[in-house]
């Protein structure tokens, strides 16, 4: 198999083309996010930077009632994801488009969802590294939290969920800005590598809900011998062959 050809469980993604590869982080958010539950027909889902469009497959294989819309700054990715949704079993329920979601978020045509994903671009460093669109797929110098956020609640329903997948260093700056913008936590999950060492990213969960009772994890990712974990074999049992 070809190492830009990632094979799940119902579908594979072609990831050579696209400005992010196949991760951990989007298999994570993928497989833990969940759409708020009273939802069991024509729901709409935003997966924003899309990239090859895994996470939006892995919820439209989860999700067979919802309709996923893709978006991505990165032409190159958008195509890539949508040779990979037709040749899914998920086709007739996905779409990708070429957007930057500050602008997509303004135009009110394109409606709200009632379930909105993301994995981020994070880094904040003041050299970008030298590969433009790796760069952008990655730093938050092209899409701060603030902005994210902001567009989120423009398009998120009344009864809809935001979930992101972020470093647990910026947690408490991420938290802070879906706070300033009413979104409220649901749900957390600290991710570890091995059981000893420090969570280096935290899963999170949002909704415009008041007085949420917060749902807190931990999931470690591997045993001591490098094998995946109980809980993440658990977790991600529908997709990792």
């Amino acid at each position: 198999m070809s190492k830009d050809i990632f094979t799940f469980k119902q579908f594979f993604v072609k990831h050579g083309a696209s400005s992010m590869r196949v991760g951990t982080d989007a298999v994570l958010l993928g497989s833990w996010a969940e759409m708020d539950a009273s939802y069991t027909s024509g729901a709409r889902v935003l997966d924003i930077g899309c990239g090859c469009g895994l996470i939006g497959m892995m919820i439209a294989q989860r999700y067979p009632f919802a309709s996923v819309l893709g978006i991505d700054i990165d032409a190159p990715s958008v195509y890539e994801a949508k040779e990979n949704a037709e040749a899914s079993p998920f086709a007739s329920r996905m779409e990708f488009m070429v957007a930057d979601v500050r602008s997509f978020s303004e135009d009110s045509s394109h409606g709200l969802f009632n379930f909105v994903l993301c994995n981020p671009p994070y880094y904040t460093e003041d050299t970008l590294p030298p590969d433009d669109r790796r760069s952008k797929a990655r730093n938050s110098h092209h899409l701060s939290f603030a902005e994210l956020v902001s567009s989120v609640t423009k398009i998120l329903s009344a009864d809809g969920v935001f979930a992101v997948v972020i470093p647990m260093q910026a947690r408490g700056e991420f938290v802070g800005e879906a706070l300033k913008n009413n979104l409220n936590l649901r749900r957390e999950c600290s991710v570890k590598t091995t059981l000893r060492k420090a969570p280096k990213r935290v899963l999170l969960e949002f909704d415009l809900q008041k007085n949420n009772v917060i749902d807190v994890q931990t999931i470690v990712l591997q045993n001591p011998d490098g094998s995946r974990s109980e809980e993440y074999s658990t977790l991600c049992k529908d997709f990792y062959l």
